[in-house]
């Protein structure tokens, strides 16, 4: 007495491997790591506090904050702690 656990058409067909890793990784490649301007603001703000509010150094302390805020992103990228926004 034969009971097959699997339909004999089952059997015959091999096992495909699905598609799913390579569309994450895909997914993982487009996410935007540029900081808000919100954020950069904030951080340049603090910048110019720090330094005693002296006027004139507005463009450096926004380069400085916005670079910053990228390195921090890109590490957090290389470690997988990112989040989407």
């Amino acid at each position: 007495m034969k009971h097959p656990k699997f339909p004999r058409a089952q059997k015959l067909n091999p096992i495909k491997a699905s598609p799913a890793p390579a569309a994450e990784i895909a997914k993982v490649e487009k996410i935007d790591f540029t900081p808000s301007p919100e954020a950069v603001a904030r951080k340049a703000f603090f910048a110019y506090e720090n330094e005693g509010s002296l006027p004139g150094r507005d463009v450096q302390h926004w380069l400085a904050a916005e670079a910053e805020l990228t390195a921090e992103r890109k590490l957090t990228r290389t470690h997988g702690f990112h989040t989407q926004t």
